[in-house]
């Protein structure tokens, strides 16, 4: 087997998809985004996106041909849930040197703690806690946005969609944030109806924004919704700390607007990730990473 020569990282989200291409020494030579890689909504579509934007980093890259066993890949892609589906993903992805696939939370934790122990709050389009302890990985939460992702982005937002269509109906006072969002639908609530079955969980999280801008303007129901997702985070981080974790790193799209309404010492135990998630998937293949480096 050819020894690998370069690392590409992979983060594949609900939302987007990042690459990044290392050589062995930890140096960056490209990156690139792409639309979201979600494999549980959709597995040809997501593996699609993949390889789109590992071509377009190797092409980005400017390296001189190499052949595709000269790289080592590492995939943290959302709704790879069990070594079946890592598997799964790996046979899609032929002829690399290496293929390592996991889920986003878990290359998410590893990039925010290096390749040491600790713990990682998520609260980007979805949600979860993760520990690693002594080689040992507990994931917490992560069960996707019907049966969980409580204080993620996208439960924000269908919360404040359910608020406007409650207010519609005269079931809570109308809100100038539920105002908003009926307009955003032409204030007909069936189009709303029609909408949600077919929508994603960041057409979802697209309104979590509106919600945080609401909550600063002292709007009631939008501050329920927030400190309701604040609760949903608080619960994480005590459930990973409880499982012996010391340092718990704080990341994701809604992560920096929820922290002034967390509970003091919640948000005391959330420190910033020293790399990123496509750094964790670079070494989740077995790649380097510079000393030093911090790329949120």
């Amino acid at each position: 087997m050819v020894k690998s020569r370069y690392f590409i990282g992979v983060d594949g989200g609900a939302t987007r998809c990042r690459a990044r291409l290392r050589d062995a020494s930890g140096r960056m030579l490209a990156q690139t985004i792409g639309p979201a890689a979600n494999i549980y909504v959709d597995f040809e579509a997501g593996i699609s996106v993949v390889r789109d934007v590992v071509n377009q980093t190797i092409v980005k890259a400017e390296l001189a041909a190499p052949a595709r066993d000269q790289f080592a890949l590492g995939l943290g892609l959302a709704g790879v849930t069990d070594s079946d589906d890592a598997q799964r993903v790996a046979a899609a992805l032929p002829g690399w040197a290496r293929v390592e696939a996991a889920n986003d939370a878990l290359t998410a934790c590893i990039g925010a703690n290096g390749a040491g122990d600790g713990g990682l709050v998520i609260a980007g389009t979805g949600s979860a806690g993760i520990a690693r302890v002594g080689g040992a990985v507990k994931v917490i939460g992560g069960h996707g946005f019907l049966l969980g992702d409580d204080g993620s982005g996208a439960r924000i937002g269908a919360d404040a969609l359910r608020a406007a269509l409650r207010a519609h109906d005269g079931l809570e006072p109308m809100s100038g944030l539920s105002r908003e969002i009926l307009a955003s639908f032409n204030s007909d609530p069936l189009a709303m109806v029609r909408w949600a079955p077919g929508a994603k969980p960041s057409d979802y999280g697209a309104f979590a924004p509106r919600v945080f801008e609401a909550a600063r303007r002292n709007e009631t129901s939008a501050r329920a919704i927030v400190q309701s997702a604040a609760r949903a985070v608080a619960a994480l981080t005590r459930a990973v700390v409880a499982l012996g974790v010391e340092n718990v790193a704080f990341v994701g799209g809604v992560s920096e607007p929820l922290r002034e309404y967390l509970e003091r010492d919640v948000s005391k135990r959330l420190s910033p990730p020293k790399y990123d998630a496509v750094d964790g998937a670079i070494l989740l293949c077995g790649g380097a990473l510079p000393e030093l480096a911090h790329t949120r």
